[in-house]
């Protein structure tokens, strides 16, 4: 989710790439405290935010987009209604009755909402193909069938897949990286909801992967309900140890059958991002 807040601020014009918040403590909202799992405890650049995955500088940059636009956003890319695929057993998003304030910070990294794998998929998918929110289908169409409808814009669209590929060339998302096909994408892991809150035991963990970076064609996503870490994980349980390496080898063994052959990256197109986050 922090890659639709991030697309929303940068295309509203509220934050640009070089902006950044202060992540050196955990942010207090009514009773809840937000935190980093990969806490840096210093000011984050944009960039380094997305990389490290900095639930405290994406919640920051959400109040200062607002929650009506964050509403209004999400709704516009289709994850606040059930996706258009064509299956009757499509659920539909599960979203707060009331928008507050608290609800404007946790949801802008995925917190306190939740929908469909295919809805998420297809939202990824609109923020790196250029800013076109296409119809999910089972459908075979012919190519060009239906432009969809702009969401964010082609420059916004850009800078979305320089920081998707940087997570995974710099930050939680490096066990994705299947070489040679310029492997974009972010890590997932949220506590499962239980009676009266959410359980930190059980997680449901997940890798969105797009791939090549340079000209998407493909997004793979990959969901675990309560994984378990293993010696191989060193314990960890996270989207980062368990689902990322699921996409990197679902690439590996479709990518040749897709026809798309590995090749080298242009680092020029990633250079500028590169440079604001910490070596």
């Amino acid at each position: 989710f922090k890659t639709f807040t991030f697309a929303a601020a940068l295309d509203d014009g509220i934050v640009r790439m070089k902006d950044g918040y202060d992540a050196s403590k955990p942010l207090r909202v009514g009773r809840f405290t937000i935190h980093d799992d990969h806490a840096k405890n210093r000011y984050l650049t944009l960039p380094e935010i997305f990389t490290y995955s900095s639930n405290i500088g994406v919640a920051q940059m959400a109040l200062d987009l607002g929650g009506d636009r964050q509403k209004e956003f999400l709704g516009q890319i289709g994850l606040l209604q059930p996706t258009s695929i064509e299956l009757t057993e499509v659920g539909a998003p599960l979203v707060p009755s009331v928008w507050r304030k608290s609800s404007t910070m946790t949801i802008s990294y995925g917190h306190g909402i939740a929908v469909s794998p295919i809805t998420l998929a297809s939202g990824i998918a609109s923020m790196v193909n250029g800013g076109h929110l296409l119809p999910a289908t089972l459908m075979h169409k012919d190519e060009g069938w239906n432009a969809g409808v702009r969401v964010v814009s082609s420059s916004t669209s850009r800078k979305i897949r320089q920081l998707l590929r940087m997570v995974v060339s710099k930050g939680t998302g490096g066990r994705a990286d299947a070489i040679g096909y310029r492997v974009g994408g972010k890590t997932g892991t949220a506590e499962k909801p239980t009676a009266g809150g959410y359980s930190r035991k059980t997680l449901i963990s997940s890798f969105v992967g797009v791939y090549p970076m340079d000209d998407p064609q493909y997004v793979v996503f990959a969901l675990l309900d309560e994984p378990r870490g293993t010696r191989e994980t060193s314990g960890f349980s996270g989207g980062g140890w368990v689902a990322a390496p699921v996409v990197k080898n679902v690439i590996l063994r479709t990518a040749p059958l897709l026809g798309i052959a590995p090749s080298k990256e242009n680092k020029e197109l990633y250079q500028s991002v590169a440079l604001m986050i910490e070596k």
